[in-house]
C-alpha cells in the first residue's frame, strides 16, 4: 500500500474511514475537507481492512470499539501496509497501550477539534505517530514504567537520540521537537532515521512500539 512522505505532497490525502455510526463517518468526511479524499467507508473492522486492501489508500481512520474485532484488528491487520490512526472516545490506558503496541501510527480523541485533527493526519499520513495531548503523560508513565532493558540495563541509544524519541514517539511534529529541544527539524529528522538504524526498524511507527517496549527516562 502507499504512504509516506509523498503522500502530503501535490494531492488529496487517501483515506478510509471506519465507524459503526453513519453521523460519525459523516462528521468526519466533513471535518476533513479538501485536503483528504475519502475512498472509502465501513461500519465494522472487516470491511475496513477489506477497503484498504482494495482502494490501498493513504491512512486508515478507524474507531476503537466496532463490530468485527474493533480497531484493534484493523491495527493487526493492517499496520504493516498503511498507517492506522485510532479515533475513538477512550481514555483508557490500556486501550492506548494495546493499539501502540499492535502498530498503530496513532491514537486521537474524538473531542479533537477539526484543525487539530486534520494536522495530526495529515502528519500521519507520512508516517509520523499523533496522539492526543492529554494521551501524552499515559505514554511517559509507562516508558518510565518500562525503562529497564537487559544486561547492564544500556540501550543503543545515544542521550539525545533518546531525547528526541521521546518527543517523536508523544507523536510531536520534527518542528516541535526541533523547538523544543534547540536544535533544527533536519537534525530531528537525521536522530529519527539514525535512531531506525540503529534499531533495525523501516517505519517510524515501529519506534513508538519500541520504545513501549523498552523505555525511555
Amino acid at each position: 500500500m502507499t504512504g509516506g512522505a509523498a503522500t502530503t505532497e501535490g494531492r488529496a490525502v487517501r483515506v478510509v474511514v471506519a465507524d459503526d455510526h453513519q453521523i460519525w463517518r459523516s462528521g468526519i468526511r466533513a471535518d476533513l475537507g479538501d485536503r483528504f479524499h475519502v475512498v472509502a467507508e465501513a461500519e465494522d473492522a472487516p470491511t475496513a481492512i477489506e477497503a484498504a486492501r482494495t482502494q490501498r489508500p493513504d491512512l486508515v481512520l478507524c474507531d476503537l470499539n466496532m463490530p468485527g474485532g474493533g480497531g484493534m484488528a484493523v491495527v493487526q491487520a493492517l499496520a504493516a501496509e498503511v498507517p492506522v490512526v485510532v479515533l475513538t472516545v477512550s481514555e483508557s490506558e490500556r486501550d492506548l497501550l494495546d493499539v501502540v503496541a499492535a502498530g498503530a501510527v496513532g491514537y486521537l480523541l474524538k473531542s479533537t477539534r477539526s484543525d487539530e485533527l486534520r494536522a495530526s493526519l495529515l502528519r500521519a499520513a507520512d508516517g509520523e505517530p499523533v496522539f492526543s495531548p492529554q494521551l501524552a503523560a499515559l505514554l511517559i508513565g509507562e516508558y518510565r514504567r518500562l525503562a529497564t532493558t537487559g544486561g547492564d540495563g544500556s540501550l543503543p541509544l545515544s542521550e539525545r537520540e533518546r531525547e528526541v524519541l521521546a518527543h517523536v514517539a508523544r507523536g510531536e511534529s520534527y518542528k516541535a521537537v526541533g523547538e523544543a529541544l534547540f536544535i533544527s527539524p533536519k537534525t530531528v529528522e537525521n536522530h529519527v532515521r539514525n535512531t531506525m538504524a540503529k534499531l533495525h526498524l523501516s517505519r517510524r511507527h515501529e519506534l513508538v512500539r519500541w520504545a513501549v517496549d523498552h523505555g525511555i527516562t
